[in-house]
């Protein structure tokens, strides 16, 4: 299958070009730096916002992966100016662009084996490699060749392509620097855990004491046959040695003690919270409203909306469902929530009316700009799976949350933000009517509300700080910039 277009993602004015004199040295190729991502949106995400920082202090970005359906690239999906070269920022600044994998057997993205996370997995382990050596050849042969590869963790492949083409090669964990001091003391049993299904805790540094409880639903008590934990050993077994740059979507004001644990092990740096360069700012564009829910948003009034939207992995079942719809109703509060259109079936008409009562109680869409929601004054709360993106993305807002977690790092995060940070409060999982009620009310009136309220505010002005020009996670990414240009310029 022939490779599709790239498309140029540079959002930035065409800058004035520098005429060349005749006695200019002749220019060098602009750094570029491949991005591969896993076909999962929360996966895509984080990473393609690290390229757009990168691509905004004068790096030419690519960023690919084997699309599938669903899966959400940003403003402009599909468009291309067929090599890469159309307008963009090109004297100062650099550019953004997307190439998908192709060749090598890759799936169209409407494939149906798609669905199945696990068969995904299986099948771009086997045919990326292929891919993605015949994109870096064509990017040489294109006149771009490539400096440097940085994949998100599960995708050791692409990490491993990179070192036999001799490339230098980064890491994005896109949990938590928590989380991934947890694996990395258990793949390298550098700590004594609790044994699978048995009582007990562990203190790793920097961490509070984490139970049974907190760790069980992680890939250290995976059967060693699981792919995503094989793929996990694969990342972590010889970091250190291979990988001079972890990037981690977290801020050094967040994390500080963890990560100054873990740079014992690994290279860590901070670059995050990771998020569209409107948000990071605190303000939202017109232009991104999806829906109509900024409009809807701008019609409530300050922190009176409580938002609800559990990622695009987790699957609530029917009886979930129908629990949420009239926990939201007995609340009385308007309510912005989250339906995917695979779940959007398991709401009856019923239930949807009841929660809504009026056009003007609730919205439910399949989909939302999650970040510029949260950056929106009229919304209250969040209830979340505690996933690390919404994590990070309801911190650098500023809101209070209801926890709920699932699976994977989502207890760890949850804990984190009730009991550390203490900007929320937890939920039970599954949701139920009446817990969902109470805990929405704890958040939003409670006697603790107005302090969960200071101390997530607080956060938010913290988070910006670390992503605004010279603050922490800037400087993380100037470093990795400037090291990379002089590694280009001795070549």
């Amino acid at each position: 299958m022939a490779r599709p277009p790239p498309r140029d993602m540079s959002q930035e004015p065409a800058a004035v070009a520098v005429p060349m004199t005749m006695t200019s040295a002749p220019a060098q190729p602009r750094p570029h730096v491949l991005l591969v991502a896993a076909p999962f949106q929360s996966h895509v995400n984080p990473l393609l916002r690290l390229g757009r920082l990168l691509a905004a202090k004068g790096l030419l970005v690519t960023f690919t992966t084997a699309l599938r359906a669903g899966i959400r690239l940003g403003p402009g999906d599909g468009d291309g100016d067929g090599d890469g070269g159309g307008a963009g920022a090109e004297a100062g600044r650099g550019r953004l662009r997307v190439e998908l994998l192709s060749g090598g057997g890759i799936w169209a993205p409407v494939d149906p084996r798609f669905r199945v996370a696990g068969d995904m997995a299986r099948h771009v382990e086997a045919a990326g490699p292929a891919a993605l050596e015949e994109l870096v050849r064509g990017q040489a042969e294109a006149g771009r060749p490539v400096t440097c590869v940085v994949a998100n963790a599960f995708v050791p492949w692409a990490l491993r392509v990179a070192g036999e083409l001799g490339l230098p090669r980064g890491m994005l964990w896109i949990q938590s620097c928590a989380l991934l001091s947890v694996y990395y003391h258990h793949v390298h049993a550098l700590a004594a855990f609790p044994e699978a299904g048995a009582p007990g805790s562990v203190t790793l540094p920097g961490l509070p004491e984490l139970d049974a409880d907190d760790l069980q639903p992680l890939l250290i008590y995976a059967s060693g046959q699981d792919l995503w934990r094989q793929m996990l050993v694969a990342d972590l077994g010889r970091a250190r040695e291979t990988v001079p740059w972890v990037f981690a979507n977290t801020f050094d004001e967040l994390e500080r003690s963890t990560i100054e644990g873990l740079r014992e092990h690994l290279p860590v740096i901070p670059v995050g919270p990771l998020l569209e360069p409107d948000d990071a700012d605190g303000e939202s564009s017109p232009a991104a409203d999806d829906g109509g829910c900024t409009a809807w948003l701008d019609a409530r009034p300050p922190r009176s909306v409580v938002f609800v939207a559990f990622g695009s992995l987790v699957n609530n079942d029917s009886d979930e469902v129908a629990e949420i719809a009239a926990g939201l109703a007995s609340t009385g509060r308007p309510f912005l929530w989250v339906v995917r259109d695979d779940t959007r079936a398991l709401l009856s008409a019923d239930a949807l009316a009841a929660a809504c009562r009026d056009r003007d109680r609730g919205k439910v869409v399949p989909w939302c700009a999650q970040e510029r929601v949260l950056a929106h004054p009229a919304v209250g709360c969040f209830v979340t799976h505690c996933g690390w993106n919404s994590t990070a993305e309801a911190l650098a807002a500023g809101v209070t949350v209801v926890a709920s977690p699932r699976w994977s790092d989502q207890r760890i995060n949850a804990r984190f933000l009730v009991d550390v940070h203490r900007v929320g409060v937890r939920a039970p999982t599954p949701l139920t009517r009446d817990a969902l009620r109470e805990r929405v009310e704890e958040a939003m009136g409670g006697p603790e509300a107005a302090a969960m309220a200071r101390r997530a505010a607080g956060w938010k002005e913290k988070a910006r700080a670390a992503v605004r020009g010279g603050g922490s996670s800037d400087r993380g990414v100037q470093a990795f910039v400037d090291q990379i240009r002089h590694a280009g310029a001795r070549h």
